[in-house]
């Protein structure tokens, strides 16, 4: 099996030609019966080798981590960075292996993360435990997220493994957000929520970008597209739902109009997924939507029954969303103006 990334890259090289790769690719997309653009395809596991690799290279990790911190706390975080990028260097580099490149990745991250928090605890002396609730956590936060951005455009540079764009986009975002906290702590109220909404109206439009310079979906800009939504759509539902009331709890006399509406407002975001044909925005709201669908059928039968009832219904909708996937964005897409739906993906 090889990707579309490979395919570019075989091309790159000389051995195959551009004719040859587009013929390969009308053949798979004809033995599919989708066109490749429709099926929001991203690299992760090849073989079992790739997890056989990451299982091993997170138990170099962990042990990394444990006798890093075993001399000072905030070293256990700069060892499993370290030991990451040096791991990346053979299976990101070398051997382009997906599932291994994303776990690395993230490690190195993280550890950078962690070795940023770390050490600013040690160097006031303050108490990790204290430190859970007060301004001193949001600037330990801060300066995590801060040597994580630099972070993730060095291992961009070195490695352009596709999540680090999201990952680095992300960590702006949240250096963004306590930096705010931090300037303002103590506060109350739900003013964080639309500063989170409003992040990931921005990430998702960084990500219209990419997608918007490969709208075939052959390169690697469709595959850091995927990560960059997979990032935005949390930071978008989860606001919009958790402002509306919407959870497994929902009580009180408005509880039936905030289900309907919460089904109304998937429905919308539905629309907006096949428009732009990404999924990640309906599984993030899928909770939410099934929060409401449990809720609505209580009232409508058994309650007992309401769970079973809510996820038949819920799945079903979601398969034949799939089933129809290429139908309905042709019905969906003439709505854009003609400068935006030539911009989108393309369909068959």
């Amino acid at each position: 099996m090889y990707s579309d990334n490979e395919l570019e890259s075989a091309v790159a090289a000389g051995t195959l030609s551009r004719e040859a790769a587009d013929a390969l690719r009308l053949h798979v997309t004809g033995l599919r019966q989708t066109p490749s653009a429709d099926e929001e395809q991203f690299r992760l596991i090849t073989s079992f080798n790739d997890i056989f690799v990451a299982i091993a290279g997170i138990l170099v990790l962990v042990g990394a981590g444990w006798l890093g911190s075993s001399v000072w706390p905030a070293l256990g975080g700069l060892a499993v960075a370290g030991a990451a990028w040096g791991m990346a260097e053979f299976f990101t580099r070398q051997r382009r292996m997906a599932f291994p490149s994303i776990v690395f990745f993230l490690a190195f991250v993280g550890g950078v993360f962690a070795f940023g928090m770390l050490a600013f605890v040690s160097a006031i002396g303050a108490n990790w435990a204290a430190m859970s609730s007060s301004r001193n956590m949001l600037v330990a936060q801060s300066i995590g997220s801060a040597l994580v951005v630099g972070a993730s455009w060095l291992h961009w540079q070195r490695f352009a493994v596709p999540i680090t764009v999201a990952a680095g986009v992300a960590a702006i975002a949240g250096l963004v957000f306590t930096l705010i906290e931090t300037a303002i702590y103590p506060h109350n109220g739900q003013w964080t929520l639309l500063l989170v909404l409003a992040g990931g109206l921005i990430i998702f439009s960084y990500a219209m970008r990419w997608d918007m310079a490969d709208r075939e979906r052959k390169t690697r800009k469709s595959d850091v597209a995927f990560w960059l939504h997979l990032a935005a759509s949390p930071m978008i539902v989860h606001p919009i739902f958790f402002l509306m009331g919407v959870n497994m709890g929902m009580t009180g006399g408005n509880a039936a109009i905030i289900a309907i509406l919460a089904i109304i407002v998937y429905a919308a975001l539905a629309v907006v997924a096949l428009l732009v044909d990404r999924r990640a925005i309906l599984v993030s709201a899928l909770a939410y939507v099934l929060a409401a669908a449990i809720y609505l059928v209580s009232k409508i039968g058994s309650s007992s029954l309401s769970f079973a009832l809510a996820i038949i219904i819920i799945g079903s909708s979601l398969l034949m969303l799939s089933a129809f996937w290429q139908t309905m964005r042709r019905q969906v897409l003439p709505l854009l103006p003609d400068s935006w739906r030539n911009r989108m993906p393309v369909v068959s």
